[in-house]
């Protein structure tokens, strides 16, 4: 049975953790320690979590449609391999510990989030700008990080995002919103792959995930939308500081021990 405050914690930080997600990812970093707080197991807080983000993904998807025709020949690319990744990685959950994992968690989004800082200044050096029907060296290297990202999502999740908003920049998308809309499809895709698997395995608390649900579904769809009418230069710095403070909360968590 769960308290009021329990019900109030969890609810609020699944509601941020929307918001975050649907402007550059990271929300992850904010359920499980929640869960976590309040006693959940780690494997089961990383099944509980993973379940609600994925289906308060609709708030996002919904509020980024009238991106979907300009994204869908990409995510015709980026699909498979997002689905077996992320199937891949939640099998590794259920076989092995948390503990590696958690110990790249900071290295992961720190050098994700310097991509993402330096992209523009890479695409003006290198030229590259590929169109949706194009394929080379570029596109595959893009698909298969996108592979390994996916993997590591369905293991864990945390900073996905950001990892996903740096690869998107450098194949020679530029317009912020089609980039969030893509991988707020992909990352639900992956969650919920993730989420099957791990409802198959028992892993979820059902009650706390139907708390989590509520709070993800309003902090999607508020993320998603009020960010729209910020510029995209706005947008862009403000996933650059979200960035840098998942990144330097989660070093100061690994290391302030």
């Amino acid at each position: 049975m769960m308290s009021g405050l329990e019900i109030i914690g969890l609810m609020g930080s699944a509601a941020a953790a929307g918001v975050i997600n649907a402007v550059a990812g990271g929300g992850t970093l904010l359920t499980f320690p929640a869960l976590l707080a309040f006693g959940v197991s780690p494997v089961t807080a990383n099944a509980t979590s993973t379940l609600a983000l994925v289906l308060g993904t609709s708030g996002g998807v919904v509020g980024n449609r009238q991106h979907f025709a300009a994204v869908a020949p990409w995510l015709k690319r980026f699909l498979p391999v997002s689905l077996l990744g992320g199937l891949l990685g939640s099998v590794l959950l259920t076989h092995t510990s948390n503990a590696t994992f958690g110990k790249l968690v900071p290295f992961l989004i720190f050098f994700a989030t310097l991509l993402f800082l330096a992209q523009g200044v890479f695409r003006r050096f290198a030229g590259a700008h590929l169109e949706a029907t194009a394929c080379g060296p570029q596109l595959w290297a893009a698909i298969l990080f996108q592979f390994l990202v996916s993997v590591y999502g369905g293991y864990f999740g945390a900073g996905i995002g950001i990892l996903m908003l740096a690869t998107l920049g450098f194949i020679g998308m530029h317009n912020i919103y089609e980039m969030n809309t893509l991988k707020t499809i992909l990352g639900s895709l992956i969650n919920l792959v993730a989420a099957l698997w791990f409802i198959w395995a028992g892993l979820v608390d059902w009650p706390r995930a139907a708390v989590m649900t509520v709070g993800a579904v309003i902090g999607y769809f508020l993320g998603s939308h009020y960010s729209q009418r910020v510029p995209q230069a706005r947008v862009r710095q403000g996933i650059t500081a979200i960035g840098f403070i998942i990144s330097g909360a989660t070093f100061y968590k690994q290391f302030a021990r």
